[in-house]
């Protein structure tokens, strides 16, 4: 498994959006939720419209650690409510255009497989679907400084663990050893 990068210039992440809109629109709210919830790939994809459809927060059971989540969806319900217009609330947010009818969400793979491809086209590497969940927790800790509550988010141990997850650990590093030589 390849490690991953957050994206960390609003720019990029911007040039993700506007190409995975060109492209897809499903596969543009799945980068727009990934990098404003900061869920889990695991986690988002077998939402359904009625899950986030008139809602506040999104409540989940994390696939991985098995804890409850409730997560505000308040910055995003305009966006939210403009993708699932027509949308059936049994539906899946994302789903499957393979052989099913989308009675299922797209695979982990196809997910990793959409948003590698895209990296490349931008010229990104270690792209994969963590990085919306560290391009997330990256601008969050940017914004509000605050590691014991990003901890929280994320349901890391230690905030050593999260500084490390997101990337800020390697900027520390890169910003010291940049000026040093013997």
């Amino acid at each position: 498994m390849n490690f991953v990068q957050p994206i960390r210039e609003i720019e990029k992440i911007e040039e993700f959006k506007s190409l995975l809109k060109e492209r897809s629109q499903r596969d543009y709210f799945l980068f727009f939720m990934g990098i404003n919830t900061g869920l889990r790939i695991s986690d988002l994809l077998p939402l359904k419209v009625k899950d986030v459809k008139n809602k506040t927060h999104i409540t989940i059971t994390e696939e991985k650690t098995g804890k409850v989540k409730r997560f505000p969806l308040y910055t995003i319900q305009e966006e939210i409510a403009a993708y699932i217009k027509g949308m059936r609330d049994n539906s899946y947010l994302f789903p499957s255009r393979e052989k099913n009818n989308g009675v299922r969400p797209i695979s982990r793979h196809q997910a990793w497989k959409i948003l590698n491809d895209v990296g490349k086209t931008l010229g990104m590497d270690s792209i994969g679907t963590h990085t919306l969940r560290k391009t997330f927790g990256y601008h969050f800790y940017q914004k509000y400084k605050d590691i014991a509550l990003l901890q929280e988010l994320f349901n890391h141990s230690a905030p050593s663990v999260t500084l490390r997850y997101i990337g800020i650990n390697q900027d520390m590093i890169d910003v010291a050893m940049k000026e040093f030589k013997l």
